[in-house]
């Protein structure tokens, strides 16, 4: 896949923790570090502190990957929410650089 100093599954899906959580006016944005990230594929992020309890749940989720902030969307393009990633833990990204996509593919929240 591509990537270097991260630690990835056994099929090469990289696995990346939040390094920071950071709730603005307009988004709450979820920082991931600089880390080289093939520009295409699959990605595990561990939400290991929580967006915080009082974050209006309509506030867009952004991710911070490479030194570039971006919009995480859903599957039929509407951007997602802070209601879409309630308390800690483990959910799946697809990024396509190159087409300008950031999908989140699963939830952290069971509704």
């Amino acid at each position: 896949m591509g990537c270097f100093n991260i630690t990835t599954n056994a099929g090469g899906i990289p696995y990346l923790s939040v390094s920071n959580v950071t709730v603005g006016t307009d988004a709450v944005d979820l920082a991931l570090g600089f880390r080289r990230i093939s520009p295409v594929g699959y990605m595990t992020i561990r939400l290991a502190t929580p967006i915080p309890a009082d974050a209006t749940t309509t506030l867009p989720v952004t991710l911070t990957l490479n030194g570039t902030t971006r919009n995480l969307t859903l599957y039929d393009g509407t951007q997602a929410t802070v209601a879409d990633l309630i308390g800690g833990g483990v959910f799946t990204v697809f990024n396509d650089r190159f087409n300008g996509v950031l999908q989140l593919i699963s939830r952290t929240t069971t509704a």
